[in-house]
């Protein structure tokens, strides 16, 4: 990466905090003892060379009322990319990628309030001629945040505190919230790229058509009612440095998740811990997203994991291949649109 200390400085800074104030640039500025418009212009430079993806609000997709899955599918490998393109047309996959597994394709879906999440699963099985799909839901959440550590000095067998923000409550049945128009255009517009300028939340809610003072108690709402997990820097992996990534998924008896999960949470390269389902043909329970510069970075935080855990059991899932890496916009048309062109499928799956 050809950057400066001072970006990979404020990189960090808009990753781990960003200020929730009428100028939150200038709240940088003051920290880093450098002047607000060097901030903005860092930060433009930084997303111009494609490190940065976005700066925005990070919602929490089960508090809003949506309801998801991480999905597994085999798909015969002459068909795979056409599958591939069938599943990144709806609107709730985030990410999709082929990875090194008899299991060859894994995605993201999420669905809105009141829509069902199996008829989805099952209409894009059918849709995609996947020969067989496994959802695999959140059981238990040790662990959601992804934080790359632009300065390198972060060790592959590192430590770090899970905070509060990247462990939110997941439970079988949760509560729908009902918003307000003005609560659901703030969510629009605060979950799209914030402008480099000086009073970014004010060029927002003119879009939201509200006033500057309502998008940041708004916000500030959100995240007290955990509806947004945070307001973060979303980076761009490859860009930035970090061009391994690993899924790494551990058989951990059942009777010992509990203990096991948040140990493996603790690793500053897991972005992400969840106990799934396990299947006949999948006896893995606990799942840990790594990232790391290189392959070689992956393959010593899990030897770490297994040497601290005692889990020996457990295998690599590499990306490949990835088909669609975007953020789950909520409460936009084109979920309209979607649910209107299949309701008769998602009807009859439904049924």
């Amino acid at each position: 990466m050809d950057i400066t200390d001072r970006q990979k400085e404020l990189l960090n800074a808009v990753q781990w905090s960003f200020p929730l104030v009428a100028q939150p640039y200038l709240a940088l500025a003051e920290k880093f003892e450098i002047s607000e418009e060097t901030v903005i212009e860092e930060l433009r430079t930084v997303k111009e060379l494609g490190i940065l993806r976005q700066l925005s609000a990070i919602y929490d997709t089960r508090a809003l009322g949506y309801m998801s899955a991480l999905v597994a599918a085999k798909v015969d490998e002459d068909h795979i990319e056409e599958a591939a393109s069938i599943i990144n047309a709806h609107p709730g996959v985030s990410h999709n990628y082929k990875r090194n597994n008899a299991y060859n394709l894994w995605y993201t879906v999420a669905v809105p309030p009141h829509q069902s999440l199996d008829a989805h699963v099952n209409m894009l099985h059918d849709m995609s001629g996947s020969l067989v799909t496994r959802k695999l839901p959140t059981l238990k959440l040790y662990k959601i945040g992804v934080k790359l550590d632009m300065t390198g000095q972060t060790k592959p067998d590192a430590k770090s505190e899970v905070l509060p923000h990247e462990r939110p409550k997941r439970e079988a049945v949760m509560d729908i919230p009902e918003f307000s128009e003005k609560e659901l255009a703030i969510i629009r517009e605060t979950q799209e790229d914030l402008p480099l300028v000086s009073r970014p939340f004010a060029a927002l809610a003119i879009e939201a058509q509200c006033s500057e003072d309502d998008v940041l108690s708004t916000l500030a709402d959100f995240k007290e009612k955990k509806y947004m997990r945070r307001f973060a820097a979303v980076m761009n992996h490859r860009h930035a440095g970090y061009k391994a990534n690993a899924m790494g998924v551990w058989a951990v008896p059942e009777e010992r998740c509990e203990e096991i999960g948040p140990m493996m949470a603790g690793f500053s390269a897991v972005s992400h811990c969840y106990k799934r389902p396990t299947y006949d043909d999948w006896p893995y329970s606990i799942f840990t997203m790594i990232h790391g510069h290189k392959a070689s970075e992956c393959e010593e935080t899990v030897a770490a994991i297994a040497a601290e855990t005692g889990i020996s059991e457990y295998t690599l899932l590499w990306s490949i291949k990835e088909y669609k890496k975007v953020r789950v916009r909520y409460f936009t048309p084109e979920w309209d649109a979607y649910i209107a062109k299949y309701e008769d499928e998602l009807s009859a799956y439904k049924s």
